[in-house]
């Protein structure tokens, strides 16, 4: 009957993540990305030149394999500065900091600049699944990565506050070995933002690649219904 509850009301992991990162991190951060990139702008000029790609790249792989060091991950991205500092009094910690790292992707012979950065609520996953006491399995783990995604897309579309500052980038990594294969994902979703300044006036049509995964296909994806079945209780 819990169980049963728990999934009618959206009571599971995945849901509350999305919405505590929602509301503790992005409603707060968001609405003050494209002041900071303004403020770089002005001390910068020549960097940030396409005003199209101001906004926080979110990357949500469905692994959720999420590293603290992005130019370990690939190194055609080069992390540049930080942008402006948001500091505010938040839970009883004074002070407290919300900052985005501005980094540089490579791509061949010429560089394209971007706030980005991993949904850090992914870790929680993976640590979950790597806890016995979690009984969180692996596939639990997906189910739930996919989830977080369709419903932090779904709290996110429907925020005013947020609305043209961020973008999402939810992947799922190739099994062939590739160094560069993150950098390519995000250069894709960067020229993607580019191109959609002309796409309704020239009337293209512009497709995911085979790695980058929209709403529909996540839905396609998660059997029996639109929530992941019941966290297992036995230990993997």
């Amino acid at each position: 009957e819990m169980s049963e509850m728990s999934e009618r009301s959206k009571q599971n992991v995945a849901h509350g993540l999305a919405w505590s990162y929602y509301v503790g991190y992005l409603k707060i951060v968001l609405p003050r990305v494209k002041k900071s990139m303004e403020e770089f702008s002005r001390a910068n000029p020549n960097v940030l030149a396409r005003r199209e790609t101001w906004k926080l790249h979110i990357l949500v792989p469905l692994s959720c394999d999420v590293y603290d060091d992005l130019e370990k991950a690939d190194s055609n991205i080069q992390y540049l500065t930080d942008l402006t500092e948001t500091t505010l009094a938040r839970a009883g910690t004074k002070k407290r900091v919300y900052k985005h790292s501005l980094y540089a992707i490579r791509d061949e012979d010429k560089l394209w600049h971007c706030a980005v950065e991993y949904a850090t609520p992914l870790q929680s996953l993976y640590a979950m699944s790597q806890d016995e006491c979690a009984a969180f399995s692996r596939e639990d783990r997906l189910e739930q990565a996919k989830l977080f995604y369709r419903t932090l897309e779904e709290i996110l579309k429907g925020s005013k506050e947020c609305a043209g500052t961020y973008r999402l980038i939810a992947y799922e990594e190739s099994g062939e070995a590739d160094p560069h294969f993150l950098s390519r994902e995000i250069l894709w979703h960067l020229q993607q933002q580019r191109h959609e300044e002309y796409a309704v006036h020239e009337g293209n049509q512009h497709h995911n690649p085979p790695t980058t995964l929209s709403s529909t296909e996540l839905n396609i994806q998660i059997s029996q219904s639109d929530l992941p079945q019941p966290l297992r209780s036995d230990c993997f």
